[in-house]
């Protein structure tokens, strides 16, 4: 089993996250709500506005997204879904789990950081590292840059 990042068009309400419960790719289960350690570039990029983080730690925001358990199968459906390595790239990253603090709780639990592959981009045009950075997607976000599925293009 390993675990996933997910910040894209693959997170609940997404369109792309019915794959993930598609019992012919694998499995998957949903763990929690995180965000990476460092900060990342992502950006919407390309004519069919897809939300690419780009790897370069250091820059840009801690993004937010969801961590997923999921099983080999289900990683090499993610391998071939997101076009790995041609255009996304499979690496792993530090990511802080973002848990809601039991009701009554004096303080919030300490955070917990684990170590997630992600699918981010190694090359991309120049010009993707200056458009607008942002900390969360949304395919129907206030950016305007809505997404266009795989099935229409």
């Amino acid at each position: 089993m390993a675990l996933v990042f997910l910040y894209g068009t693959l997170k609940r309400g997404q369109p792309n996250h019915r794959v993930l419960w598609d019992g012919a790719h694998g499995s998957a289960a949903f763990r929690a709500r995180g965000r990476t350690l460092d900060p990342y570039p992502l950006v919407i990029a390309g004519e069919h506005n897809i939300p690419w983080l780009l790897h370069l730690p250091g820059s840009g925001r801690r993004v937010e997204g969801e961590v997923y358990t999921v099983d080999e199968r289900m990683l090499r459906f993610l391998d071939d879904f997101e076009s790995c390595p041609a255009l996304y790239q499979r690496t792993a990253l530090q990511v802080q789990l973002l848990e809601e603090g039991a009701p009554g709780a004096e303080e919030p639990p300490a955070p917990t950081t684990v170590q997630c592959f992600v699918y981010s981009r190694a090359t991309f045009p120049p010009e993707w590292a200056q458009l607008p950075h942002y900390d969360s997607y949304d395919s129907e976000g206030p950016h305007g840059l809505r997404y266009n599925p795989r099935e229409n293009r």
